[in-house]
């Protein structure tokens, strides 16, 4: 919601990966950071042989454990170490996947981020009922094809919503 300004979360798209009485966990899929591609491969030592590794960029995923390097990616390169979100979206942490994919054989949609969010039990459902969120369901359109303010844009119309006319502050009936 506009009105978050929380400095992790602020305009932010995030996609939940779990949400269980435990808690949640989930990626924020719209701060590309100014880390690329080739930089992250380069500094693990994997090799990549593709121009797109110049210009792709790796996205802020959240400020818990910002060292830890995650994939999210369609199912064109389901493997062990790929946990399944959805039937057509997975997760990875496995460096298989960022060598797949610096060398042009990976998924052909992916997300890498470093970083993730994650919720206690209860806090997420406690900031919905503060209005401090939109929940949507997710667009692979928008998660593997659009980012920064455009993704937030594009995610609250999934709702009919356009975010740039909602006031900063919210009420509560």
């Amino acid at each position: 919601m506009p009105s978050l300004y929380d400095p992790f979360f602020h305009q932010s798209v995030v996609y939940l990966c779990e949400h269980s009485d435990d808690g949640a966990m989930g990626l924020i899929v719209n701060r590309p950071s100014k880390i690329m591609l080739s930089e992250l491969l380069d500094h693990l030592q994997l090799k990549h042989n593709t121009a797109i590794t110049d210009i792709k960029p790796v996205f802020f995923g959240g400020p818990v454990a910002k060292n830890q390097g995650l994939v999210l990616h369609d199912n064109g390169h389901h493997d062990k170490n790929s946990l399944a979100i959805t039937e057509t979206i997975f997760l990875s942490t496995s460096t298989d996947i960022l060598t797949s994919i610096g060398q042009g054989r990976g998924p052909k949609n992916n997300l890498i981020t470093l970083g993730y969010a994650s919720w206690q039990a209860g806090q997420l459902e406690q900031e919905i009922a503060d209005n401090d969120w939109l929940n949507v369901t997710a667009n692979e359109d928008i998660l593997f094809h659009s980012s920064g303010l455009q993704s937030w844009q594009q995610a609250a119309a999934l709702l009919g919503v356009d975010i740039e006319l909602m006031p900063n502050t919210s009420g509560h009936a």
